[in-house]
């Protein structure tokens, strides 16, 4: 297979999905992805004051921005141009930022020439490219430029995690907000006493929407570990029966009101722009709460597919929510004045019997509303986290055949803590939607950036002035939003930028402590020639066994082992330095995912091996990967020889090796004990695990009598048992750095000591895991 295809092969091998399978995931996407855009109805009008509107004519000026809102950005923006930008099906502001690593070289993470030549033969070779554009060459020549859109891509994913904190808040306070006004109702048929009526009321006010959002919320974060899938099919029929039942009642109130129909035209949305002032100006941060989902529409496409979430929002949330916004505008401008609630879209529920079935559908879908921020938030996360931008979490992967849904338990509760202390310490709708618009229309910016260089950087067509249009266009409507909630800061918005500055200190904390390590092991590797030559004037021995070696860098030999053999001289008879390398992109295939080679002469027994994986790969197991790994080195030592002959002498130089290879049969037994050799004290310890044992095939012409002899000693060394050296590191800051360096270098080793263990994902054993520990002066 010509490398060159090989990811766009493995894509639509993924991908490809008959109408079928599209009805299905798009049944499942209304549960999650759709929960949040479908009950914005609940909040965008309901969290204006009354007060602060002037006239009836004025709500109408506002339903056509809701109209023409809902119809440029998630409509024309998401479904028909961004989507044309996931990243082999995943989508989010790290799949667009991975896109401009790859196209216009503008990544920072750690990475290797090898690993940089090899993604070059999978995106097209240099030769095969086509000539650069002057934007293109000049991203990549200013470093400036890089570290820019590093920043920008990390606003971005701490924004929508923000989102994820704020819209539970919200949507469940709106909720129960509608709960406790329908239970209100309920006051004058036990008693006919108003000040008994005003007590029961400021009763309620004071008992039922928070304590009951509070108990909501902590069910809707419980029921996350069931994963997506689960959740998609449970939610899918609430979101069902809430757009009819919602729909609906907006076509009624439109039969009634016809008049609102005329609103649709853009004359009006021009009216209200020619007589704007600063109160106004201030409504629009409530309306663009109307478009809030539409970044989790992007975010989630991993979980789905890009088919079924655009025809899901074509043929059905979109008409829904434009006939559910003109009736209840049509209600709205009608009643002003009539009640302080006339906002809320259970007023304009004017059946009485129906409003107390519409207060539990609202209860229902509030719980739905708040499950694509969830999810977006999980997706974007374990996308920085792959990416080195994130500390270590667990990541669990919820489906076998959609790789990108995850569960990640530590954001999860993180996102359940923050939600809840918003709720309780605001305990204002009005303020915690303030927050949430201006999450909402922030992240949109940030996609509209991305994009706009994505239009100019990867399209094939010279689309230069495309890319402006775009920008110019999309970006001067969320700009005029951006305006309206900056006029509300001190009114909530101002939690959503200490919170995404919290995150952004995080995240590039956390990149910059990683980057310092690289480059620190980088600068005290040492040679293979080293370690060969010291070993006999320092009495080195090798012990029976297999020696997994976990490093960053992906030449030389760590610092850490050196400072184990210098003090312990003693290791393995065979040893396997493993790096895992994160890419910027979406998956790795199978048939790929390895680099094997060589280092020093065939007699050292060492080899190295770079696992190469994508932020949306799954993790492996101990037992599924060690194997991998000796089967793959196997297949190495057999194909060795079919090469050039440098590969035998010249580090850096390696196979592209995948998982299935033929060179060793393995052998599926019981469960049993493996040794694991204690090279510090020479005793065996014993662990239990799923044996799989190799053997050789039998003789054939084809095989080289010294390839038998080593795979042979690969045999026998996996059976004597294997151990793992891993480096611990205790950072140190150089003297006379300045006080940003030290404060990023303390944020880093705080966060190193508190997250969870190495992100290897494997499940080593105690007696199995040998830790060196190192100093790193920073």
């Amino acid at each position: 297979m010509d490398p060159s295809q090989s990811l766009v092969s493995i894509h639509y091998a993924i991908k490809k999905e008959t109408w079928r399978r599209t009805v299905v995931l798009s049944f499942q996407s209304l549960g999650v992805v759709y929960g949040r855009l479908s009950t914005t109805p609940l909040y965008a009008f309901g969290s204006i004051d009354p007060c602060h509107i002037k006239s009836g004519q004025q709500i109408y000026e506002l339903f056509s921005f809701v109209f023409w809102t809902l119809t440029i950005i998630p409509l024309l923006k998401y479904a028909f141009i961004v989507f044309k930008a996931d990243d082999n099906g995943e989508g989010g502001t790290f799949a667009l930022y991975s896109l401009l690593c790859r196209r216009a070289n503008v990544g920072l993470l750690p990475s290797d020439t090898s690993a940089t030549e090899l993604m070059h033969l999978e995106e097209g070779t240099p030769s095969k490219m086509k000539a650069e554009s002057r934007a293109r060459r000049a991203i990549g020549r200013y470093k400036s430029s890089h570290y820019l859109l590093l920043l920008l891509a990390l606003l971005g994913s701490c924004l929508i995690i923000c989102d994820g904190i704020f819209t539970p808040a919200l949507s469940v306070y709106s909720a129960t907000s509608n709960l406790r006004r329908s239970l209100s109702k309920f006051a004058p048929r036990f008693t006919s006493s108003e000040n008994a009526r005003q007590s029961v009321d400021k009763y309620l006010k004071r008992f039922i929407p928070v304590p009951v959002a509070c108990a909501i919320l902590v069910c809707l974060f419980m029921l996350q570990r069931y994963g997506t899938n689960r959740i998609g099919v449970i939610f899918a029929p609430i979101v069902i029966v809430w757009l009819v039942f919602t729909s609906g009642f907006g076509l009624y109130n439109i039969i009634h009101h016809p008049q609102i129909l005329w609103a649709i035209s853009p004359t009006y949305m021009f009216r209200f722009i020619k007589k704007i002032d600063m109160t106004s100006l201030k409504l629009l941060s409530n309306i663009v709460l109307c478009i809030a989902g539409s970044e989790a529409m992007f975010a989630d496409l991993g979980h789905f597919s890009k088919r079924s979430i655009k025809v899901t929002f074509i043929f059905l949330v979109y008409p829904s929510l434009v006939l559910c916004y003109a009736g209840q505008a049509a209600f709205f401008s009608q009643h002003l004045g009539s009640s302080d609630d006339v906002a809320h879209l259970s007023e304009s529920v004017t059946h009485r019997h129906l409003q107390h079935i519409f207060t539990i559908l609202s209860l229902f879908a509030s719980l739905v509303g708040s499950q694509a921020t969830i999810t977006a938030s999980f997706s974007i996360i374990n996308q920085c986290q792959a990416l080195a931008c994130f500390p270590r979490v667990k990541v669990i992967h919820t489906s076998d055949k959609v790789r990108g849904q995850v569960y990640v338990p530590d954001a999860n509760w993180m996102l359940m803590i923050l939600s809840l202390s918003i709720l309780i310490g605001f305990r204002d709708i009005s303020a915690i939607a303030n927050a949430t618009g201006l999450a909402v229309i922030c992240g949109m910016l940030v996609t509209t950036c991305l994009m706009s260089l994505i239009i100019a950087l990867q399209w094939e067509k010279n689309v230069a002035f495309l890319s402006v249009l775009f920008l110019l266009f999309f970006g001067s409507i969320e700009a005029l939003y951006l305006s309206s909630c900056f006029l509300n800061f001190t009114k909530g918005a101002w939690c959503i930028v200490v919170l995404s500055l919290i995150f952004m200190t995080i995240m590039v904390s956390w990149h910059y402590g990683t980057i310092k390590k690289y480059e620190f092991d980088v600068e005290n590797r040492v040679t293979v020639d080293w370690l060969t030559d010291l070993s006999p004037g320092l009495g080195v021995s090798r012990v029976p066994g297999i020696g997994f070696i976990h490093t960053n860098i992906v030449t030389g030999i760590p610092s850490f082992f050196s400072h184990f053999i210098t003090n312990l001289p003693a290791f393995h008879q065979l040893l396997i330095l493993l790096s895992f390398k994160s890419l910027p992109v979406a998956y790795i295939p199978k048939n790929e995912r390895y680099l094997i080679g060589r280092i020093g002469h065939k007699e050292y027994k060492i080899y190295r091996c770079i696992v190469r994986y994508g932020y949306r790969d799954h993790v492996r197991d101990v037992n599924d990967f060690e194997d991998q790994i000796i089967s793959s080195i196997g297949e190495f030592i057999t194909r060795e020889e079919r090469h050039d002959e440098l590969l035998i002498m010249q580090e850096g130089r390696m196979i592209i090796l995948g998982t299935n290879g033929n060179a060793l049969v393995p052998i599926v037994g019981g469960e049993s004990c493996q040794q694991v050799t204690d090279i510090e004290n020479q005793n065996p310890n014993y662990r239990k695990r799923k044996k799989v044992r190799f053997l050789l095939p039998e003789s054939s012409p084809q095989m080289n009598s010294s390839v038998r002899k080593e795979l042979e000693e690969l045999v026998e060394a996996r059976e004597s048992g294997t151990a793992y050296f891993l480096g611990h590191s205790h950072l140190k800051i150089r003297k006379g750095s300045n006080l940003l360096k030290q404060f990023l270098v303390m944020a880093y080793d705080f966060l190193d000591r508190n997250c969870r263990e190495t992100p290897i994902g494997l499940d080593i054993p105690h007696a199995a895991l040998l830790e060196v520990g190192m100093v790193y002066t920073i």
